[in-house]
C-alpha cells in the first residue's frame, strides 16, 4: 500500500491579463502549497475501486478516478487499483483539493504500475485533467503562467503561517467559469503585481502582506451574497490584510507567528466559523 498527502494551496499573488483567443484567461500567479492535507491510499487490486469520506464526491466526476483512467489509458496499463481518499481538505472553496488529488493519483500510480513516467511527462498529463493540476505535481511554491499549465518551480519559501476561515456558503457550480465571466477590462492588470512579488520572492522568500493580491477579492461579494459579512467576522477576529483563497469562497490572512494563528483561529471558532491555522509547506 502507498500512502500520499495531497496538500491545499494559496494563491498569494493572482492576476488576469487578459482574456485569450481560445476562451480561457491569460493569468499570472504565485502559488504555495500548505499544510493542510488530504490522504490517499492506494493498493494494487484486480480491478480498479474508489470509496472517499465525503459520499458527495464518490462520483464519476471526481478528478481522481478521472486521472486513473487516463494513465490507464495513455499506459495501456491492465493493473487494478484500489483507492481510498480521506478527505480533509474543504471541497469548493479554492483551495485546489480535487487537483491535488488528482495530482498524488498520476504520481501514485505511476510508481505503483512501474510506469517510470518523468515529471514532465506527469505535468502534460494533469494539464489535461485541470489546469491547477501541473502546479501540484510539482507542489512547494510556484509561478503560474498561462491558463495555469505553464509551471515554473520557486525556491522553498521560508515557512509562514496563515489563517483560513471557510464562509458556510453554498457550492456553485462551475464556480471558477462564472468568476472569470464577472471580470471585464478593468479587471485585467499587465503583470506588475507578480513581477514585483517575484523580485522579493528571489531575494527573501516570503511576501510582505502588501504585496498579496487576487483580481476575485474585486468581484467577490457580487460572486457570493453574504461574504461580505463573514469577512468583517475575520476582521473583527483579529485577520488583516484578507484575502480570497483562489476563485473563493475560502478567506485567508497572514499571520507573523504560530502564536498568532492559533489566537485568530479560536476567535473564529468562538463565533462557530469553520478555520484553520496553518503553515506553508517547505
Amino acid at each position: 500500500m502507498l500512502t500520499c498527502m495531497a496538500p491545499a494551496k494559496i494563491n498569494l499573488v493572482l492576476e488576469v491579463l487578459g482574456k485569450r483567443a481560445d476562451g480561457y484567461h491569460e493569468i499570472r500567479s504565485l502559488v504555495q502549497t500548505i499544510n493542510l492535507c488530504d490522504v490517499l491510499s492506494f493498493e494494487l487490486a484486480d480491478r480498479a475501486s474508489f470509496e472517499c469520506t465525503e459520499p458527495s464526491l464518490q462520483t464519476s466526476d471526481n478528478l481522481i478516478i478521472q486521472a486513473a483512467e487516463l494513465l490507464k489509458k495513455v499506459s495501456g496499463c491492465a493493473k487494478g487499483i484500489r483507492i481510498r481518499l480521506e478527505k480533509r481538505i474543504p471541497w469548493g472553496a479554492g483551495l485546489g483539493g480535487g487537483s491535488s488529488d488528482a495530482a498524488a493519483t498520476l504520481s501514485a500510480l505511476s510508481r505503483l504500475w512501474k510506469l517510470k513516467l518523468t515529471t514532465s511527462d506527469l505535468v502534460e498529463l494533469g494539464a489535461r485533467l485541470g489546469s491547477d493540476v501541473p502546479f501540484f505535481i510539482h507542489g512547494g511554491a510556484a509561478l503560474i503562467e498561462g491558463r495555469g499549465e505553464k509551471v515554473t518551480p520557486l525556491a522553498a519559501s521560508v515557512s509562514s503561517w496563515f489563517v483560513l476561515l471557510l464562509p458556510p456558503m453554498p457550492r456553485i457550480p462551475r464556480k471558477t467559469q462564472q468568476h472569470y465571466s464577472r471580470l471585464n477590462a478593468s479587471h485585467f492588470t499587465e503583470g506588475q503585481s507578480i513581477g514585483e512579488a517575484s523580485r522579493i520572492w528571489s531575494q527573501d522568500r516570503r511576501l510582505s502582506p502588501s504585496l498579496l493580491f487576487n483580481v476575485f477579492d474585486k468581484v467577490a461579494f457580487d460572486a457570493f451574497p453574504g461574504l461580505e459579512g463573514y469577512w468583517r467576522h475575520f476582521e473583527e477576529a483579529g485577520g488583516t490584510d484578507i484575502h480570497l483563497v483562489g476563485s473563493g469562497p475560502a478567506l485567508f490572512a497572514p499571520v507573523d507567528s504560530e502564536a498568532k494563528a492559533e489566537e485568530v483561529y479560536h476567535r473564529l471558532c468562538l463565533q462557530g466559523l469553520e478555520a484553520y491555522a496553518v503553515s506553508t509547506v517547505v
